[in-house]
């Protein structure tokens, strides 16, 4: 497979490409990480995943870029990455009384050549004190996760009841399918 770019920093897309062998060097812009308001959940993902690819391929043209969005919706609501320890309290207590869906939305761009998806993953967290909430912030500073919790750490490994679909899509890259879509296009 020939040496992509990772249009992300971040460090568990990394560690997950790493692990499926794939090379890559990462290159990120600031992207505006906002998206049309009649979107749904999946289609702002992929809207987002694209706005980074496009902003990395103008300067890389003809390389393939993969970039990724992670978004958490819990009742209707989109959980970004929360803006401080209050907030990630918040959500944690959000999430921690329902299910929740985790959609990764991932742009495979190589040339003229377009490729994305979303993919969704529902998780459900056993009931969680606050202290249990409280030490999960205050320990992992969860504020560049959406949703404010990342599903390897602590709080994932003693507090997720269930998972149904891809555990990989829930750390921030469902990376079989990203493995079969670079497949496919470099085949092209």
């Amino acid at each position: 497979m020939h040496k992509i770019i990772l249009a992300s920093q971040s460090p568990r897309r990394r560690q997950l490409l790493e692990w499926a062998e794939i090379p890559f060097e990462v290159q990120v812009s600031d992207t505006d990480e906002s998206f049309p308001p009649h979107l749904d959940f999946e289609a702002a993902a992929i809207f987002i995943a694209l706005q980074k690819a496009l902003k990395i391929q103008a300067t890389h043209p003809g390389r393939t870029i993969l970039a990724a969005d992670t978004i958490v919706v819990c009742n209707g609501k989109m959980l970004g990455k929360p803006a401080d320890g209050a907030e990630a309290i918040e959500f944690l207590q959000m999430l921690q009384h329902n299910t929740h869906q985790v959609i990764t939305g991932v742009a495979i761009l190589q040339g003229s050549m377009q490729h994305s998806f979303a993919d969704t993953t529902v998780v459900e967290f056993h009931p969680l004190s606050l202290a249990q909430i409280e030490f999960y912030v205050a320990n992992y500073k969860p504020y560049d996760k959406a949703g404010a919790y990342a599903i390897q750490e602590w709080i994932g490994v003693t507090g997720i009841k269930a998972i149904q679909g891809d555990f990989y899509n829930v750390m921030g890259l469902p990376v079989s399918r990203v493995v079969q879509a670079l497949h496919a296009l470099q085949e092209k």
